[in-house]
């Protein structure tokens, strides 16, 4: 994705670029607030839907997924038509997906309007930074805009369980996402007047055979991984798994050969690009993973009301916006690779200790143990995308900023997909022997609702050791980002 600006753009006067920011800004809160506010509503949406576990996988990551899969194609088609224009037009899109979800009968209505909404929100999300390099020529002033769209971004992981909370205290699941019409209504308004029009005056032929490939590549191997575990392997597992890797290495092989590629793979050869992009990815991984069923966990094993979970997360999320705040205290005295490491290696001994906090009887033990992985994790996120813009030369930077969100979001869809069927693998090997009900082994939901106090007690006590095993899986995998950080970035202190 290429950012050249074209010489018909003017700067705007100060107060108007920093508004523009505020508009930019509220698209990243909206666009995380919605990947977040639907954990709580699981259990919500779970009695009025009867969806199966698999179908619960599907409402959870097929947003990320989405995103993932058409960030670089979305990214590319707004270079060509104008990033303003692209942006509005995916707002508006997303409004509407948003009343679908909302007011979805069934669960596989659901699924279509989370897949819909991924798609609107991938044509949001490339447009952001593309903006912005736009509004601010200034590096200085370049840097502190990205560094408050990072905060937008965590912020409105932060207030997504809280708005969850706060909606399902009051009304039905759907409130959740009806809550987004006001929002896009004002969005569309203020983008309309403040943003100004930026694209590629020379983009080069669009590689439409590229972008299915990467699609292709990126959807049969997530299947693989949930079929896999609701129905074991088969053939079904190794068919897509294998379309998967053969269009995963034609899209490669094209992307190497194409006169304007969808991703410059060239820029993987160096290091510290290759080693920022990873270590974003196995971050949101390894959080996002466990935050969707965290707040199964909350509501379902302790008990805890919809708003009372949104509460019991913010720990994690507040820790780290409060990074921000920090990072360039941190970058001066460790350099940047080391002080990516130190977050990740952070972040792995508290995933390692919420594991041992989920016995306790007490929360606030739980909930100490989740500052110290929003910490690691705020740090790492917000070092690795610095870094991966570092690591390239400027007329690069669009690419690799769209590199870097690819691996954020497929970050995410994939955590919920790989950590999410760990859960449901060990919550059933950790069931009692015996006939149990077939929704009993579905999910604790399931049990929850079967009714039966001694069915319900040793399922809740299942899921809870499954929820460990899995924390323990996400702090090895955070652990290991953590190495391949330090070895990989640079350390050079700014």
């Amino acid at each position: 994705m290429i950012t050249t600006q074209p010489a018909s753009v003017r700067p705007l006067s100060p107060r108007r670029r920093w508004a523009a920011l505020g508009v930019l800004v509220g698209a990243v809160l909206l666009l995380a607030i919605d990947g977040t506010v639907l954990y709580l509503a699981v259990p919500s949406l779970t009695r009025e839907l009867a969806p199966t576990a698999t179908e619960i996988l599907w409402i959870g990551d097929v947003y990320s997924l989405a995103l993932a899969g058409l960030l670089v194609t979305a990214g590319n088609l707004a270079d060509r038509f104008g990033r303003k224009k692209v942006l509005l037009l995916g707002t508006a899109a997303f409004g509407l997906a948003s009343v679908l979800a909302a007011f979805s009968p069934t669960a596989g209505v659901l699924i279509l309007a989370r897949l819909l909404l991924g798609v609107a929100g991938a044509t949001i999300m490339p447009s952001t930074l593309s903006l912005i390099r736009t509004l601010f020529a200034d590096p200085r002033e370049r840097t502190r805009a990205i560094a408050i769209w990072s905060a937008g971004s965590g912020g409105g992981i932060a207030l997504g369980p809280l708005v969850g909370g706060v909606l399902l205290e009051h009304y039905w699941w759907g409130s959740v996402f009806l809550i987004n019409v006001p929002v896009v209504v004002v969005f569309l308004i203020a983008g309309a007047w403040l943003l100004p029009e930026s694209r590629d005056p020379a983009p080069g032929r669009f590689d439409l055979l590229s972008a299915g490939l990467s699609l292709a590549a990126i959807v049969p191997l997530v299947y693989a991984v949930k079929h896999a575990v609701s129905a074991g392997l088969d053939a079904q597992v190794a068919v897509a798994a294998g379309i998967g890797a053969v269009s995963g290495v034609l899209f490669l092989r094209r992307q190497r050969r194409a006169e304007t590629p969808l991703i410059d793979v060239t820029l993987f050869r160096n290091g510290a690009f290759s080693g920022a992009v990873l270590a974003n990815f196995i971050a949101v991984f390894a959080l996002m993973g466990l935050l969707f069923f965290f707040s199964q966990y909350l509501q379902l094993v302790r008990g805890f009301s919809p708003l009372q979970a949104g509460f019991a997360e913010m720990p994690a999320t507040l820790a780290s916006i409060v990074v921000v705040a920090a990072v360039g205290v941190v970058v001066a005295r460790l350099g940047r690779g080391r002080a990516v490491a130190a977050g990740l290696a952070v972040a792995a001994a508290g995933l390692a200790l919420v594991a041992l906090a989920e016995q306790a009887a007490q929360y606030w033990w739980l909930g100490l143990t989740l500052v110290p992985v929003g910490l690691g994790v705020g740090l790492a996120l917000t070092l690795t995308v610095d870094s991966v813009l570092s690591a390239v030369p400027r007329d690069k930077a669009g690419s690799a900023s769209a590199i870097s969100e690819t691996a954020y979001e497929l970050g995410a869809a994939l955590g919920i997909a790989i950590l999410g069927s760990v859960v449901t693998l060990v919550y059933r090997a950790f069931l009692p022997a015996g006939p149990l009900p077939a929704e009993v082994r579905d999910s604790l939901a399931g049990a929850v609702l079967a009714g039966d106090p001694g069915i319900v007690q040793a399922a809740q006590e299942a899921f809870t050791g499954a929820m460990q095993v899995t924390a323990l899986v996400a702090a090895a995998v955070t652990a290991v980002a953590a190495v391949i950080a330090w070895r990989t970035i640079p350390s050079g202190k700014d």
